[in-house]
């Protein structure tokens, strides 16, 4: 399973993002939000996008790979995953727009790349098998 490789990268892109939030919010005594603090903000923010969008590209990859889609095929759109998330996480907190907004961009492409390929391999898989 290679998406597998890439769950377990994501993760631990997700546990750094966390480990920033938790970090922040004892340098600056804040338990519950941000408190108003930016930097806190900004952290919070980057975590949560992560956890937004991972899960769904994950799952998108697994299936297409359940797929029988090429094993190259998983491990572009893997790489590319975790490129556009870090990217992503790199430029939020530092207010880098245009590194947040490639991250996003790459993030996004690969969501309807992933959506696309998931629809073709169904399709050129023929009609469901009970």
């Amino acid at each position: 399973m290679i998406t597998s490789i890439y769950a377990s990268l994501s993760v631990l892109l997700i546990v750094r993002l966390t480990l920033s939030v938790i970090k922040l919010r004892r340098k600056n005594r804040i338990s519950v939000g941000d408190g108003g603090n930016e930097e806190l903000h900004l952290a919070i923010r980057t975590h949560a996008n992560a956890v937004e969008y991972i899960p769904i590209a994950l799952l998108l990859l697994l299936l297409l790979e359940l797929s029988g889609a090429p094993n190259i095929l998983i491990h572009i759109l893997g790489a590319t995953l975790l490129i556009g998330r870090i990217i992503h996480a790199m430029g939020l907190p530092a207010k880098n727009l245009p590194k947040r907004i490639l991250g996003m961009q790459i993030t996004i492409s690969l969501l309807i790349t992933l959506a696309i390929l998931n629809i073709l391999f169904f399709a050129l898989a023929g009609p469901l098998k009970l």
